[in-house]
């Protein structure tokens, strides 16, 4: 996999593998902290052209059935995870989430410590970043 870069407004720049599609997009980065769902949250329209960093340490064990999408497509920009589980094994997996991502054209990073850069986007927006920069 090549390399991939999380590059933050305020000049953070978080460094992992990139898979999915692999492009550059800006976003508004959120999180997540669901265990299970991943796709659901992928194909949620409320996430329309957001970043989404999952908590949840191991991310893609149970592939992509379309069944469970929320909506015809997925609605994010990025997908961030801790570490990608590219081996699925569930009797339903009709697709692998790289091969989902790649084809829906969602850059996607792993290999970034996702809990820290989520207690970092907390402390940011808590203390009103970005909006009172100066």
């Amino acid at each position: 996999m090549k390399k991939g870069f999380l590059v933050l407004s305020d000049g953070t720049i978080y460094e992992g593998r990139a898979w999915g599609a692999v492009n550059t997009q800006p976003g508004e980065v959120v999180f997540n902290t669901s265990m299970t769902g991943y796709q659901e949250i992928l194909t949620d329209p409320s996430y329309y052209g957001q970043i989404v960093v999952m908590t949840y340490p191991l991310i893609g064990n149970y592939g992509i059935y379309k069944g469970d999408n929320q909506s015809r497509k997925p609605y994010v920009k990025g997908f961030v995870v801790r570490e990608l589980y590219d081996d699925e094994d569930h009797w339903r997996s009709e697709d692998n989430l790289e091969g989902f991502l790649k084809q829906e054209g969602i850059i996607a990073l792993d290999g970034i410590d996702t809990r820290q850069l989520t207690k970092k986007n907390q402390r940011c927006w808590y203390y009103g970043w970005p909006n009172n920069r100066r």
